[in-house]
């Protein structure tokens, strides 16, 4: 089990995204999700590997699982 610890940067780089602090800024201000129904794998700037990998952290409750739910609530505000 991989017991390190998340970063949002790390989260981006995983999700193949620009990870520097004004590419995450740009992309949470640029990015909304609406209400707290609407899942955020579903999001329409996820490409099909993106929003699996997101899925999959959340449904197998992974060590991912906790900074894709920060990034969740930063998408919905």
């Amino acid at each position: 089990m991989d017991t390190s610890s998340h970063t949002m940067k790390i989260l981006f780089q995983q999700l193949g995204l620009s990870s520097s602090e004004i590419a995450i800024e740009n992309f949470i201000h640029n990015n909304h999700l609406g209400d707290d129904s609407f899942p955020l794998d579903h999001a329409a700037f996820w490409n099909a590997g993106q929003a699996q990998f997101i899925r999959e952290a959340l449904d197998q409750d992974s060590d991912w699982s906790e900074i894709v739910d920060q990034l969740d609530a930063l998408l919905r505000h």
